[in-house]
C-alpha cells in the first residue's frame, strides 16, 4: 500500500509563514526540549499542518508527514520487506526513518488510520521511547530530538472515528480554530498580496459562511479556502466566481445549500 509522505529540512524550504494565535508555538518547543508527543485538534484548513511546518523549520529538524487513511497499515508507518533484484531487504517506514534521524513524525488526521495501526505509537509515547520492529527483531530507541504529532479534525469524530480515550491521554494537546478577523485578515494579505480592504471583505464573508455550518454544511469555510479565493481575485478573476469556485463549490454538493451560500457571497460581492 503506498503512503502519501513528504519530507522537507529547513534547508529546503527556509521557515513557512505562521501567525501564533496564542501562546501554541512556545508550548510546541517546551514540548520538543522535553520530549513529549503532541496532539494537535482543529477543523480543516485552520492551520495544523501549516503549522508543525513551521515548527518543524524553526526547530531545524527533518519532518516526515503522513496523510492517514483507513487503509493505512503498521507496515505503512513501520515497513516491510521488499523484493529486489538482489533479493529481500527492508525498506524503513516514515515512522521508522524518522526515529533513526531524529526527525519530526507528523501523522495528519490520525483517527482516520485503523486502530490496529495507531498501536504500534504507543511505545513511543511514554517514557520508554521506543519502536519494536518485530519483523527484523530491532527496537529503535528513539534519540532526544525525535518527536511525534498527530492531528485530527474533532468535527468528524464519531464512534467509528473518534481517538481512544488510552490513545488521547498519551500527548499533550492542544486546540486550533480558524484566526481571529484581524488575524486572519493579516494572514491573507501576507499569503497573497491582496489589499487589506479586500480581505477584510472575504473575511467578513467567510464568518457569513461560517455561521451556516452547523445548519447546512458538514465543514465550514476555512482559512486555506479563503487564501484560495484571495488567489483566484489577485490573479484577475471576478470576485463572485472566485468565491463560488473557492467557497461553495469545495462545500457542498447540495443545490439548495449552495443557492444559499450564493446569497451570502451576492451580499459581499454583488450578483
Amino acid at each position: 500500500m503506498d503512503t502519501h509522505v513528504d519530507t522537507q529540512t529547513a534547508s529546503e524550504t527556509g521557515l513557512p509563514f505562521y501567525l501564533p494565535q496564542g501562546n501554541e508555538t512556545e508550548l510546541f518547543e517546551h514540548a520538543y526540549r522535553n520530549r513529549l508527543p503532541v496532539l494537535i485538534k482543529g477543523p480543516t484548513g485552520c492551520g495544523k499542518t501549516r503549522f508543525i511546518n513551521h515548527m518543524a523549520a524553526r526547530l531545524g529538524r527533518p519532518l516526515y508527514t503522513v496523510a492517514c487513511h483507513d487503509d493505512l497499515t503498521a507496515a505503512d508507518l513501520v515497513g516491510r520487506y521488499l523484493i529486489g533484484d538482489s533479493g529481500t531487504y527492508w525498506n524503513d517506514g516514515p515512522l521508522t526513518r524518522a526515529v533513526r534521524e531524529g526527525a519530526i513524525c507528523y501523522l495528519d488526521e490520525v483517527v482516520e488510520a485503523r486502530k490496529d495501526t495507531t498501536v504500534v505509537l504507543h511505545p513511543l509515547t511514554d517514557d520508554r521511547r521506543i519502536l519494536p520492529l518485530e519483523r527484523t527483531g530491532e527496537t529503535l530507541h528513539a534519540p532526544p530530538e525525535f518527536m511525534l504529532v498527530v492531528s485530527y479534525n474533532p468535527g468528524y469524530q464519531n464512534l467509528l472515528k473518534g481517538m481512544k480515550p488510552s490513545t488521547r491521554q498519551r500527548f499533550v494537546a492542544m486546540s486550533f480554530d480558524f484566526p481571529q478577523p484581524k488575524v486572519e485578515v493579516e494572514i491573507l494579505c501576507r499569503e497573497t498580496g491582496i489589499e487589506t480592504a479586500l480581505a477584510e471583505r472575504l473575511v467578513a464573508l467567510a464568518g457569513g459562511l461560517r455561521a451556516l455550518k452547523d445548519h447546512d454544511l458538514e465543514e465550514a469555510a476555512s482559512t486555506r479556502l479563503l487564501v484560495y479565493a484571495a488567489t483566484l481575485i489577485r490573479s484577475g478573476f471576478a470576485p463572485r466566481d472566485a468565491c463560488r469556485a473557492a467557497l461553495v463549490e469545495p462545500l457542498t454538493d447540495d443545490a439548495e445549500t449552495g443557492a444559499a451560500l450564493l446569497e451570502v457571497i451576492d451580499a459581499s460581492f454583488g450578483g
